[in-house]
């Protein structure tokens, strides 16, 4: 029986510091949340795999440090992206008007064949906070920002609660896949069969 090819999706995360996107990792990931915070620094990633219909998917799950010192981390990384995901913390208002910052830092580094078509999705987290009475930037504020950048799918989530954090990585994971068969990149599986490099009798193989 031939295996399934396992296809292998690359997803930015993007936001400010402290708005919970490693806490959205893990809890999505490996299930926990954690109150301790701790600052990321550079870059790390995650994978999850999944099913999607008849595809076996990896995602590869990249965290970033939010600081501005940490911004530019350099072309490579955002390289061969499938998906980016924009996080701020609906609490905090600076962390939304910095969606734009991250939007055009990503496009600019990443350099996507389509810019207008390569596909975001935002996150609203921390909707849990005081069961939603500091949150100051509204749910029709956002999804209008969302609106006006390309139709951007917006999603509300605690990663304190577990609340949408599946869904939204599902619906990214979707994303991601519909893009890389647009995109027919260079990711085509191993090849079922490698024997240019095995030793022949005798031999050695270095």
């Amino acid at each position: 029986m031939a295996t399934r090819r396992r296809t292998l999706l690359k997803v930015i995360v993007l936001g400010d510091s402290g708005v919970g996107k490693t806490s959205l990792m893990n809890q999505y990931v490996h299930n926990k949340f954690s109150l301790q915070y701790k600052a990321t620094i550079g870059a790390d990633f995650v994978t999850k795999e999944l099913q999607i219909g008849e595809k076996l998917v990896t995602l590869q799950i990249w965290d970033t440090a939010g600081q501005e010192r940490f911004q530019s981390l350099g072309a490579a990384f955002y390289r061969g992206a499938d998906c980016c995901a924009l996080v701020y913390d609906v609490n905090v208002l600076k962390s939304f008007d910095n969606l734009e910052t991250w939007h055009e830092e990503f496009l600019k580094q990443a350099s996507p064949s389509d810019p207008k078509t390569f596909p975001f999705i935002v996150l609203g987290n921390k909707v849990d906070v005081d069961g939603g009475s500091s949150r100051v930037v509204s749910e029709k504020k956002a999804a209008d920002w969302c609106a006006s950048n390309g139709n951007i799918p917006y999603f509300e989530t605690s990663a304190k609660e577990d609340f949408n954090v599946d869904e939204a990585f599902l619906t990214i994971a979707k994303t991601a896949l519909a893009n890389e068969h647009e995109q027919d990149i260079y990711f085509q599986g191993i090849p079922d069969a490698v024997t240019e490099n095995e030793p022949k009798s005798g031999g050695c193989a270095c």
